[in-house]
């Protein structure tokens, strides 16, 4: 399932009832995850498996593509002046380390050549 963009997160947590009291404390404290990805357990608490719905159980390549699809409509996708000059800083350095390797390549060849073989 595509995790939900910062909107959905939003109206899904003005449709949650208010808490009783502005500044109350929440009645038993958030659990936190545990290693194994699950939820923390209280002392004493039996272990509990998670139930798999039916959305979580596989679905195959149509799913996938479904979901990819979902992802890529969240993307802030950048225009072409964006891409141009991010394009250009890329280039500018290649050439600029391209350059450092290939002095640093002739200045140990000559060490080589005229210092260590003589």
């Amino acid at each position: 399932m595509a995790r939900p963009s910062r909107q959905e997160r939003r109206e899904r947590r003005a449709q949650q009832p208010a808490l009783a009291g502005a500044g109350a404390p929440p009645a038993q404290p958030p659990a936190r995850p545990t290693a194994q990805g699950g939820r923390g357990r209280g002392e004493g608490e039996p272990e509990r498996r998670p139930r798999q719905s039916t959305e979580s159980r596989g679905g195959g390549p149509f799913r996938f593509f479904q979901e990819s699809y979902g992802e890529l409509r969240k993307v802030e996708w950048p225009d072409q002046k964006a891409v141009i000059s991010g394009t250009v800083v890329v280039i500018v350095a290649c050439v600029i380390v391209g350059v450092f390797l290939w002095l640093n390549d002739e200045l140990w060849k000559y060490v080589v050549q005229h210092v260590l073989l003589r």
